[in-house]
């Protein structure tokens, strides 16, 4: 197992872990949605790092899309938590933002 997977494999632990602490446990966050953005963009950065064969990239990335969803759904179960689409908005957009770059940058 290489380094980058490792840390990818921290760091969706370490969001999952945040994202599924009950709400009594966190300070109140004023910029939730762009923490959001940026804990997937992170997540998608470092995926792609991790990603062996480039075939799989679009795997990955529903991978981390359906991650994010599942994420908002088990949030249902926590105390002072629940689903939110804009959550799932941010987790997209953040996707997103970092495969079109990844994209680019492939492209050239």
């Amino acid at each position: 197992m290489n380094w980058e997977v490792v840390v990818f494999a921290l760091a969706m632990a370490g969001v999952t872990a945040g994202c599924l602490a009950p709400a009594g446990w966190l300070p109140v966050l004023k910029h939730d949605k762009l923490l959001h953005f940026l804990a997937f963009a992170l997540l998608t950065s470092l995926a792609a790092l991790a990603l062996p064969d480039w075939t799989l990239w679009p795997w990955c990335l529903l991978g981390l899309l359906l991650a994010g969803w599942l994420i908002e759904v088990l949030q249902k179960l926590v105390p002072g938590r629940n689903f939110c689409w804009k959550d799932m908005a941010a987790n997209a957009a953040g996707i997103a933002s970092v495969a079109a770059v990844v994209l680019l940058i492939r492209a050239f």
